[in-house]
């Protein structure tokens, strides 16, 4: 007889629930989360004969171990799990193990409706780490950023003007070797031109420019003690986002390697003019996989990009609203790529341009032009061939005759 499981998943423990083909309770227990714990939830698994299991997300250590020894993994949206509690308790509660036997009775009822996990390949699971990784660490350096800006507002506002971004090397450097006004009491252009030489500073303002800067800024009023504390926690904020910067770098560096050396790497890349530009196709990649079966239509993968509106209808009503329930961070580099590709892509503008014309807002504008890349993208990764714009179509009729 077939039997079904539900794992609610948990830092520390797990709650496993097993119902048979009529829905009876087989099992319910609790299985910690280390090694021990993990062998043991696989091993009672087996051997009350589960051929299927839901679990309430589509990856991570007990994902991977659950698919290793062959089980049928089915991922349950959070929402889903969510909407289906009331079907089994009117009251509003709920706890680990009613959501492992809600999860168990989708396993067993609704499996039709749900995807089968099928993991991707090695190559992907090690982009997705390191895009993942890259874009934590770059949102770190934006608050961290963020936080330095504001201090040097507070006592020191031409530091933070001298040059372009205040997080950039040069930047760093200037503020770790000068933190505060009296410490760069004595610095002149001459002293100033000889820092720059040292830090190999490639920008195009001469030294005489960036000093105008500097002094230029309104002057602060903090007193002594203030400016002493503001100075120490200048270089407290440099000195943790000196190495963040450098990681971002390496982590850049080994993201461009990773993606040019992927299989699907060829299909993404060439939407981007600057051969340099691969952060962006190394998220799509690492995003949306290589399983060409969790995306079977274009419009399942714009849905779970974030770019499809759900439409809401109630008798004459009709909405058309945002999405909220999606892949953020696939979202997030569709988002990138089309904002990217409006200001050098003419089939990419054109769609912009007409969205803002029809009097949608940018961030929306950016969704319609995003949608209509997923449709090209779409085509382009299930068939495994390289975006060739002599191939787009609408592209062509943009462009003039011989053109």
């Amino acid at each position: 007889m077939e039997r079904y499981a539900g794992i609610d998943w948990a830092s520390e423990e797990h709650a496993l629930c097993v119902v048979d083909a009529g829905g009876a309770t087989v099992e319910g227990e609790m299985h910690s989360h280390d090694e021990a714990g993990i062998r043991a939830l696989v091993a009672r698994m087996r051997a009350l004969g589960v051929v299927r299991v839901a679990i309430e997300r589509p990856d991570g250590l007990l994902v991977d171990r659950l698919l290793e020894v062959g089980f049928t993994v089915l991922p349950v949206h959070p929402n889903k799990l969510k909407a289906t509690r009331p079907r089994y308790e009117a009251s509003g509660g709920k706890s680990d193990a009613f959501d492992a036997f809600v999860l168990a009775e989708l396993a067993r009822t609704d499996s039709h409706r749900l995807r089968v996990l099928r993991p991707d390949s090695d190559e992907t699971k090690a982009l997705r780490a390191l895009t993942r990784t890259r874009e934590d660490l770059v949102g770190a350096r934006v608050r961290l950023a963020n936080e330095l800006r504001a201090q040097l507002d507070g006592f020191w506002p031409g530091a933070a003007r001298v040059f372009a971004d205040v997080d950039s090397a040069i930047a760093l450097a200037f503020l770790e070797r000068y933190p505060a006004p009296a410490d760069a009491r004595g610095l002149g252009e001459k002293r100033l031109q000889g820092f720059l030489a040292r830090n190999r500073y490639c920008g195009r303002r001469s030294a005489a420019e960036l000093l105008e800067r500097l002094r230029s800024a309104p002057a602060g009023r903090a007193g002594a003690l203030e400016a002493e504390a503001r100075r120490g926690a200048v270089l407290g904020l440099v000195a943790a986002l000196r190495p963040i910067v450098d990681q971002i770098r390496d982590l850049t560096s080994q993201i461009a390697g990773a993606v040019r050396a992927h299989p699907d790497g060829q299909v993404f890349l060439p939407l981007f003019k600057d051969p340099k530009s691969v952060i962006t196709a190394a998220r799509l990649v690492a995003e949306i996989g290589d399983d060409r079966s969790r995306y079977p239509t274009r419009e399942s993968l714009a849905a779970d990009a974030g770019m499809a509106p759900v439409a809401r209808e109630s008798g004459k009503r009709k909405v058309a609203a945002f999405r909220w329930a999606c892949d953020k961070r696939l979202r997030d580099a569709v988002a990138c790529l089309a904002n990217s590709t409006r200001h050098t892509h003419p089939w990419a503008r054109s769609v912009y341009l007409d969205a803002r014309a029809r009097g949608l807002e940018h961030a929306h504008a950016i969704r319609v032009l995003g949608r209509a890349w997923l449709r090209v993208l779409w085509r382009c990764w299930q068939d495994e061939v390289p975006y060739d714009p002599a191939k787009h179509g609408n592209l062509r009729r943009l462009q003039p005759a011989g053109g």
